[in-house]
């Protein structure tokens, strides 16, 4: 098991030389490591919330007869008061660094974020977007996007799949690993099983105390690697999603995805002539607006926070900058929800880094 999730982490923590161009920076000191500031002019609150699904037992803890769900809201808040939040546990930062060449496994517990802990709502309903996470990465990974959009004025909830994620922590304190983490393991099974819990948080955010924030006719969901896979498969079985975004994602949709729906890439992989030829084939899937955009020295984990993090740490990182990364990943998941959640034209930049496939 431990060396499976070596090579799991391995393979989206720190791609090798091999894989893309790399290059590693001097480690930094806990002080030091950061996200990007978000762009909106928002103040931007974050709550956690625990949600228990009765109605179905764990797919990957057989000793479980429920699902639990850990999930983070960002929301546009009223101002700026409470304490910074934590960007992530030490055990789940410990998962994180185990295989890597960092003294303090605990680092990561000292990421500096841009949200206040439980600030009060700025009130009116927003447009919800739901995030899915990259196969055994933290929802953590997902602040730089899901700050972002909290701070042009949306809800943002990551949710974390307990036994999907290398470490997922519980208020009472239970740490669960990575039971899915297992060689040959069925991605489409992962995706099914997200599905079932992102419907779950759907239901659960609508009803419960913050479904008064929510404008229940503006959904979307933005998923990372598999998680992208889970957003198409997410749009196909819950008409509730009106747009969908893959980030850097192999999927095989099951069905025609006809609302609106974005893939952003590594170019490695995901041009059309790249070394995963399942965008190739899902595009006729696709049936409604349709954009498939990669972006120039970015590998798999530059469209979330690993991007600054690893050259933070010193690990290997992408080619691009990963500010650059992040910028260019922001501004696009922007004008992508502005417009079709929205129909809003936000401007975005001609950035160079970008190119359109249409195969």
């Amino acid at each position: 098991m431990r060396r499976t999730l070596a090579l799991t982490v391995l393979s989206s923590l720190a791609l090798t030389a091999l894989a893309s161009p790399a290059h590693a920076a001097s480690p930094a000191h806990a002080a030091d490591l950061a996200l990007p500031k978000p762009t909106g002019n928002k103040p931007v609150g974050l709550a956690t919330l625990h949600l228990v699904d009765k109605s179905r037992p764990d797919p990957w803890n057989p000793e479980a007869d429920r699902r639990e769900l850990m999930v983070s809201l960002w929301y546009p808040a009223k101002k700026a008061t409470g304490k910074p939040a934590p960007y992530m546990p030490p055990q789940v930062s410990e998962a994180v660094l185990a295989d890597y060449p960092v003294a303090d496994k605990d680092v990561l517990t000292e990421v500096r974020t841009h949200a206040r802990l439980n600030a009060p709502a700025a009130a009116g309903r927003r447009p919800l977007v739901v995030m899915s996470p990259g196969f055994s990465f933290p929802r953590a990974t997902l602040t730089s996007l899901a700050e972002d959009f909290a701070s042009r004025g949306y809800l943002v909830a990551a949710v974390e799949h307990t036994y999907e994620s290398l470490a997922t922590v519980f208020p009472d304190g239970r740490t669960t690993p990575c039971l899915a983490c297992v060689e040959g393991q069925d991605h489409a099974k992962v995706a099914a099983g997200r599905v079932k819990d992102v419907r779950f948080v759907l239901d659960e955010l609508s009803e419960g105390r913050w479904g008064k924030l929510i404008d229940r006719s503006k959904i979307a969901m933005v998923g990372h690697s598999i998680g992208g896979y889970s957003a198409a498969e997410a749009m196909i079985a819950d008409p509730r999603i009106k747009a969908g975004v893959n980030l850097d994602g192999t999927f095989r949709p099951t069905g025609s995805v006809k609302r609106p729906f974005m893939l952003v890439g590594a170019p490695a992989s995901h041009t059309p002539d790249g070394t995963d030829d399942s965008w190739k084939k899902a595009w006729p899937r696709l049936t409604g607006w349709k954009r498939w955009i990669t972006v120039k020295g970015a590998d798999h984990s530059s469209f979330v926070d690993y991007a600054v993090l690893r050259p933070q740490l010193g690990l290997p990182a992408q080619e691009i900058d990963g500010e650059r990364a992040l910028e260019i990943t922001r501004a696009h998941l922007a004008t992508f929800l502005d417009r079709h959640l929205l129909g809003r034209r936000t401007p975005v930049e001609d950035y160079p880094e970008v190119a359109d496939h249409r195969p």
